[in-house]
């Protein structure tokens, strides 16, 4: 029984989740000094939004754009969240990758200077990608067809 496309969503709010939880980690885990497990949390947090933008592009291909349905406050609310998280997340993958890449060649300084800004935009960005799946999937589309 493989995923079909209109169960992409809650997979896709699923990885961006579980991303925020290992950057979380990993981010406690360098500040308590323990490297290895930084590491560990820190990969996982890479593959984790790599599987997310993967599945995202694969359900935006097959569905398109999803309009937000509510004319209310909440549509407000939803925008408010949404402009900020695309921008954000579509200029972080090189900011990412070289922060990584600076990792695994162990040049320690240049990936603490771009992680005191890229950590948290990372975080934003996995975060409010939860926010907009509950907001759009979870309470406006139900909203909108009950």
């Amino acid at each position: 029984m493989g995923l079909s496309t209109t169960d992409l969503p809650a997979l896709n709010a699923s990885l961006n989740a579980l991303s925020a939880i290992l950057l979380l980690k990993g981010y406690l885990h360098i500040r308590q000094g323990r490297i290895a497990d930084h590491r560990r949390f820190m990969l996982g947090a890479l593959a984790s939004s790599a599987a997310f933008l993967v599945s995202y592009l694969t359900y935006h291909a097959t569905v398109g754009s999803v309009p937000y349905p509510l004319h209310d406050w909440t549509r407000t609310l939803y925008f408010i969240i949404l402009v900020p998280h695309i921008i954000l997340a579509a200029i972080m993958g090189p900011f990412i990758l070289v922060m990584v890449y600076h990792a695994l060649r162990e040049n320690f300084q240049k990936h603490r200077r771009l992680a005191r800004w890229v950590w948290p935009v990372w975080m934003f960005v996995s975060a409010t990608g939860v926010a907009v799946y509950l907001l759009l999937y979870q309470y406006a589309l139900r909203s909108a067809s009950a």
